[in-house]
């Protein structure tokens, strides 16, 4: 435990393999389908965090202890959700994300929080893995600056010049786990390969950090294992088979 925490104050990032099973897993690629449907309006990659609130199988996914015993790691027992997205990108016209680091956008303070990103598919260069600058995160909080040159999941990028040949890719299979710092310096290239590429983003925080946006409960907000801390926190939503997607493991709400 000493030495991944070492080296994940140093690197500012570290990969966890097969942490979550393939039926699960299977599930998730479901969900996302299901999503897009229900959403068509949105672009696969910005299946974001206002819809969670109402979505019993996105929380039963991002509480799932294999999830949370990683998050634990970083950031103690007390845990809460802040945000999750699915960053869909679809064959040959998945958007890039530019360069960019979570902490210059994020309502925290302190700005202690972790994400876990889940590979929902195989994760690879040609099709729009994700890469990260190893050690960046010890730098500033770097100012962004509007792209909208080409079309991007963010329309901004960072400020500053930033060193590629630096950079690594996150090759990642089917439950996969990658974890970073939210100052490191990450991205990832457009998909035009034939294959989809689609990861979901989990920001954990420590129940003593602060969500302060203007908008209370935040829509993503969610207790989920501990002490309640700081913070309030959205309801838990009541599985219903005629509006929500439907999984192996529907029921009540957790106590």
């Amino acid at each position: 435990m000493t030495d991944l925490l070492d080296r994940f104050e140093h690197e500012g990032y570290a990969v966890f393999r097969e942490v979550v099973d393939p039926d699960l897993m299977r599930e998730t690629a479901g969900h996302v389908e299901w999503l897009q449907r229900r959403h068509p309006d949105l672009r696969p990659e910005q299946l974001g965090h206002t819809l969670l609130r109402d979505d019993p199988f996105w929380l039963r996914l991002i509480s799932d202890d294999r999830l949370l015993d990683i998050a634990e790691t970083f950031v103690g027992p007390d845990i809460a959700l802040f945000a999750s997205h699915y960053i869909s990108k679809p064959p040959y016209s998945g958007q890039p994300v530019l360069w960019h680091q979570d902490a210059a956008f994020w309502p925290l303070e302190p700005m202690r929080v972790v994400t876990l990103w889940l590979a929902v598919d195989h994760s690879t260069p040609e099709n729009g893995c994700v890469r990260l600058v190893p050690g960046s995160h010890r730098g500033g909080i770097a100012a962004m600056r509007e792209n909208t040159a080409v079309d991007n999941v963010l329309g901004e990028e960072i400020a500053v010049d930033v060193d590629e040949s630096a950079a690594v890719d996150m090759v990642l299979a089917p439950g996969d786990v990658e974890v970073h710092h939210p100052n490191i310096v990450h991205g990832s290239n457009a998909n035009t390969s034939a294959r989809r590429r689609c990861g979901l983003t989990i920001r954990y925080i420590p129940t003593s950090t602060r969500i302060t946006a203007d908008e209370q409960p935040y829509p993503s907000a969610f207790h989920l294992r501990g002490e309640p801390g700081v913070n309030t926190y959205q309801p838990w939503p009541e599985f219903d088979p005629a509006r929500h997607y439907a999984f192996s493991s529907a029921g009540p709400s957790p106590a």
